[in-house]
Formats: C-alpha cells, sequence, structure tokens
C-alpha cells in the first residue's frame, strides 16, 4: 500500500505529514524547517520553484510567482474579492471554462 500524505495548506505556510507506524510524522524542508511558504514561482527557463525558494525570487520575477492563492480557491471570476486582488497581485488571474477564478 502506498504511503499516506496529509496536506495543511495555509494561506501563508503549509505544512506536509505522511503517516508512518500510524503516527504523523511532518517532513521538513529543504531548509530543515516544518512550515513551507505557500508560494510557487516559474523561472524563464520553466523551472518550478516552491517554498523558501520561490518567496526569495519573488523580487526579481513578481509576475511568475503565486502566492495568496487560497484567498481565490473556490471564487467566481466576477467575485468581488478576485477584482480586488487582479488590482493588487503581480500575478495574472484568468477566468476558467466556469467562470471560476
Amino acid at each position: 500500500m502506498g504511503k499516506i500524505v496529509g496536506i495543511d495548506l495555509g494561506t501563508t505556510n503549509s505544512v506536509v505529514a505522511v503517516l508512518e507506524g500510524g503516527e504523523p510524522v511532518v517532513i521538513p524542508t529543504a531548509e530543515g524547517g516544518r512550515l513551507c511558504p505557500s508560494v510557487v514561482a516559474f523561472t524563464k527557463t520553466d523551472e518550478r520553484l516552491v517554498g523558501q525558494t520561490a518567496r526569495r525570487q519573488a523580487i526579481v520575477n513578481p509576475e511568475n510567482t503565486i502566492f495568496s492563492i487560497k484567498r481565490l480557491m473556490g471564487r467566481r471570476y466576477d467575485d468581488p474579492e478576485v477584482e480586488k486582488a487582479r488590482q493588487i497581485l503581480p500575478y495574472k488571474i484568468i477566468s476558467g471554462p466556469a467562470g471560476d477564478a
């Protein structure tokens, strides 16, 4: 049987754990921490970055650094909160086929 993984997706930080011997064990980040910034980035060479690495490069690559996504999940593109986010977030928010953000 495969491993059971749990993800606590937070607006700012996330935690990932795996069930080992009936107990959850937090998977540490590359830096050894328990919390991983909820940030994903795509470089100009299509490399994917996550966590602290993605956060660090946001200043030079803001349009390809995705954060605060939890605030948008489940919302429609025309939702006032999404409209507000489109005004202030550096990355592009587009409408999905069903009108979702």
